[in-house]
């Protein structure tokens, strides 16, 4: 059976990201027996700026893209509706503020080393659409890390360190060069380049053209 190996650039930050990756598991879903996956996460920061509180999420958005926050509000309530469709918790969306995510990636390349690296980007996005918990926060990082069965005090530890900080680094820099500038994107066997979160008829169809390339 043919595996593809896919990496994910995404952020923690980016709706967009946890909708794309429910959609990609049910094209998985829907090629079970057919092919088999292999999936790596890597880093990108939406808002690389680790400084300051952060601040509310739709007056942010509307001055990024140059739109009223009614209309802000909207898209984040379309959003929220297609995320319950795919069972994903978005329930705090509008609520959330702004934030870094450089620790949440580096707690994700940790996990990874646990064999854990999907469940905690999954838990990192709970927190953040469906509790506006502070995804920058020790204390939340340390408990997203919990909540999928890793040892609490190493989380701790590893984010009072510079630990994993050149791995995300280098993601980010390496992506960036590649010349992904968006994300979700998903880089399929090291050549193919999927932007968006695409649907996932439209996944299936990409997956098995390469396939038959290959």
């Amino acid at each position: 059976m043919t595996t593809l190996q896919i990496d994910i650039v995404s952020d923690i930050a980016c709706p967009w990201c946890a909708i794309g990756y429910a959609r990609l598991e049910e094209a998985m879903k829907a090629l079970k027996g057919e092919m088999e996956f292999s999936i790596e996460w890597h880093a990108f920061e939406l808002n690389p700026d680790p400084s300051g509180d952060g601040e509310p999420i739709l007056p942010a958005l509307s001055r990024k893209y140059g739109r009223s926050e009614d209309d802000m509000r909207a898209n984040q309530s379309q959003m929220m509706e297609i995320a319950q469709g795919l069972g994903l918790n978005f329930e705090k969306l509008q609520e959330r503020h702004t934030r870094n995510t450089f620790d949440a990636h580096r707690l994700v390349k940790w996990a990874g080393e646990q064999g854990k690296q999907t469940e905690m980007k999954m838990a990192c996005f709970e927190a953040y659409f469906g509790r506006a918990e502070n995804i920058s926060d020790a204390d939340v990082l340390v408990k997203c890390a919990e909540s999928i069965g890793l040892d609490g005090n190493q989380a701790r530890e590893i984010l009072a360190s510079e630990r994993y900080a050149n791995a995300v680094r280098e993601d980010e820099a390496k992506y960036q060069q590649a010349g992904v500038s968006a994300v979700p994107a998903y880089i399929v066997n090291q050549k193919y380049l999927i932007s968006g979160a695409q649907e996932p008829e439209t996944l299936i169809n990409a997956f098995r053209e390469i396939t038959s390339e290959a």
